[in-house]
């Protein structure tokens, strides 16, 4: 069994069996030898198995709860030899047991269901297909989940229990009006009950994780909402690792993954990711994933530090579908390859980019677009950094991104003057860098705050500094921005304004009334170490990317940061990460050429791999470099070393190339 210090497995899948009591001979086909021969053959060493699904049903013989185990479980002991067999082979079997859905138990008993303030029932209403009623974990039903939980450690050699479903959820029932009372909040504002259910969550994660350990001390433990963030953090000793549940094309996408790997990853657990074999998001039966779309999902969780997790179902006969794990053997055996290249890799950075979802909240289903804006910029533009929160260790960093809505309390502006005085540079946008109020920047920002600016669209001209490759004239600015006073700060960029707003008194054209020539007010404005963009330019990336938004961002990262990590020439269509195997000595390096496409009215696919050719690279060394080897091929490229850097080209990536640097 593992413990929380123990390094997770590269190649794992969570096998859902969320299976109907109305569907017979369940488990029927199940066979332990041919269930773990397909598992080898698919390069697996650890595979979820379910105690207890969705609709309620158990699929092992419980003795303290016989109603609940599924009724037509021909193999009563499935759970049992799903784990023996498992662990026979030397493959790990974690078990799953849901939290808050659970069909069986709403049904029998609906007062432990979570209600709102009006009253109602949270999730599926009872005429409609669905077990997703939302169970409170605040009522005897947390006696019940210990009691199941128990029997399941005291029945099975457990290597790690998977909590689902383990969510922040609104909840007005006399249990937590209680609660609320007791906390001296009120159950008739919202906001109270979302404070109460998020202290009631952090205290069940920790009470959950006392009662484990009390009858098994060496378990891992994970509870999953589908999301990892900053609400995390406070909770993270309940948690031996980190699962972030991110299915591309399931309604995740493709940019909620490095979002939250690069935020997750700064917590000091071990963390595995997530996708699924499915085409679309689970219990998708009988659909394959593109081969080329699970190979760029596993190898950008082996570039972003993760470990690989793919997500099937099984079905109800029991037996493993030999096509899926023929497309998962077909990745997970080159994942397997890469590994030694991966073990104990941790990401060099020299950004720190701070979320907005510390502020203003996130969940699977919304990811702030201000992260989603500044992900895309750097990521296409292969540079390497970290997502943080105000808590976040910032020694290591050399440059800090406020996007578009970072306020700063006092203990946080500390924080950031301290960074600012140890040498460190910060770029702010739009209202990042104001206190809570809204109403002062930092000082060290040098402006002062006029409000809103009184035009919108209007037009950022670039300058010989910012936007210095851009043709020197307007380039529109279509969300609304702030108008400054530079009071010690310098102005590298003006904003014209155009003749007039557009309203229905006066408007020209289709969209927005074009410049009229006049300056308005700063665009671009630098104080020391400090960098200010007065319009929300990551959001406005995320909602059409702008060519000049992304530009005059870059032209101001490089003024404060003229020596990244990485350099390349490649596309922005190429993802490139930066790892260091510090007991090796020796630095990773990850190129990813796979284009997600959106050829479906619903979701991204990727459907062909584009190699890349002669793509050369640019890395800040960290002394003298031994030798440039493509791995795990074994090839060595020709290199040199040069004003700090070492410089190589690679002769070709063809979806994933990985490049160690030995020192």
């Amino acid at each position: 069994m593992m413990n929380a210090k123990t390094r997770l497995p590269f190649r794992q899948i969570h096998l859902d069996f969320h299976t109907s009591p109305d569907i017979p001979g369940v488990a029927k086909d199940f066979d332990p030898e041919a269930f773990a021969e397909t598992l080898r053959r698919a390069h697996v060493n650890s595979i979820t198995c379910f105690a207890r699904c969705h609709h309620g049903m158990l699929y092992y013989d419980s003795k303290r709860f016989p109603e609940r185990v599924h009724p037509h479980l021909q193999n009563r002991n499935l759970l049992g030899e799903q784990i023996e067999i498992g662990h026979k082979y030397g493959i790990r079997v974690p078990v799953y047991i849901t939290v808050q859905w659970d069909h069986y138990t709403a049904t029998e008993h609906p007062e432990w269901l979570a209600i709102d303030g009006e009253g109602r029932i949270q999730g599926t209403p009872p005429f409609e297909a669905g077990f997703y009623r939302h169970l409170c974990v605040n009522t005897p039903y947390r006696d019940f989940l210990k009691a199941q939980t128990e029997e399941v450690l005291q029945m099975f050699d457990v290597d790690g229990i998977f909590f689902d479903i383990v969510k922040v959820e609104e909840c007005a029932c006399k249990y937590c009006r209680e609660g609320m009372l007791k906390a001296g909040l009120d159950p008739d504002k919202k906001a109270d009950r979302l404070r109460y259910a998020q202290q009631m969550i952090d205290d069940f994660k920790r009470d959950m994780t006392a009662f484990v350990r009390s009858l098994n001390s060496e378990c891992d433990i994970f509870y999953n909402q589908g999301h990892v963030g900053p609400a995390e953090r406070k909770t993270a000793e309940a948690y031996t690792h980190f699962e972030l549940e991110s299915l591309p094309s399931g309604h995740w996408g493709y940019l909620h993954f490095p979002i939250v790997m690069r935020y997750a990853r700064t917590l000091g657990l071990d963390c595995v990711t997530h996708t699924g074999k499915f085409h679309t998001a689970w219990g998708d039966f009988h659909s394959f994933k593109n081969k080329e779309a699970l190979e760029f999902e596993c190898y950008s969780m082996l570039a972003l530090n993760s470990k690989c997790l793919v997500g099937d179902q099984l079905e109800p006969n029991g037996r493993l579908s030999n096509p899926v794990y023929e497309l998962i053997g077909a990745v997970y055996s080159e994942v397997e390859k890469k590994e030694p290249w991966c073990e104990d890799a941790v990401a060099l950075t020299d950004i720190g980019v701070f979320t907005p979802e510390e502020f203003i909240g996130a969940s699977s289903q919304y990811m702030p677009p201000d992260i989603i804006g500044v992900t895309r910029i750097l990521q296409e533009s292969g540079h390497q950094f970290d997502i943080l929160d105000s808590h976040s260790d910032l020694s290591n960093y050399k440059v800090l991104v406020l996007p578009d809505r970072i306020t700063v309390n006092e203990s946080f502006a500390r924080k950031l003057r301290e960074f600012l005085s140890n040498g460190g540079s910060i770029i702010a946008s739009y209202e990042s860098g104001l206190n809570p109020e809204k109403s002062h920047f930092m000082p060290e920002f040098g402006l002062e705050l006029v409000g809103p600016a009184p035009y919108s669209p209007d037009f950022l001209i670039p300058s010989e500094i910012i936007g210095k490759n851009l043709p020197k004239t307007e380039h529109v600015m279509y969300l609304r921005g702030l108008e400054v006073k530079p009071v010690r700060a310098e102005v590298l960029a003006e904003v014209a304004v155009p003749y007039f707003n557009r309203t229905w008194q006066h408007f020209c054209s289709h969209l927005h009334t074009p410049s009229s020539g006049r300056i308005g007010y700063p665009g671009v404005l630098r104080s020391g170490r400090v960098i200010y963009f007065a319009h929300p330019i990551f959001r406005q990336y995320d909602k059409n990317a702008p060519r000049w938004v992304k530009q005059v961002f870059l032209d101001a990262l490089n003024l404060v940061l003229p020596e990244p990590l990485v350099r390349h020439n490649g596309p922005s269509t190429m993802m490139i990460t930066l790892n260091q195997q510090t007991d090796k000595n020796r630095d990773i390096l990850h190129l990813l050429h796979y284009i997600p496409e959106r050829r479906s009215k619903d979701i991204d696919v990727i459907n062909d791999v584009i190699p890349l050719y002669d793509v050369a690279v640019s890395i800040r060394d960290r002394g003298t470099v031994q030798s440039v080897t493509c791995v795990p091929e074994g090839v060595n490229l020709p290199f040199r070393q040069e004003n700090g850097r070492v410089l190589f080209t690679v002769p070709r990536v063809e979806g994933h190339q990985m490049i160690c640097l030995q020192y």
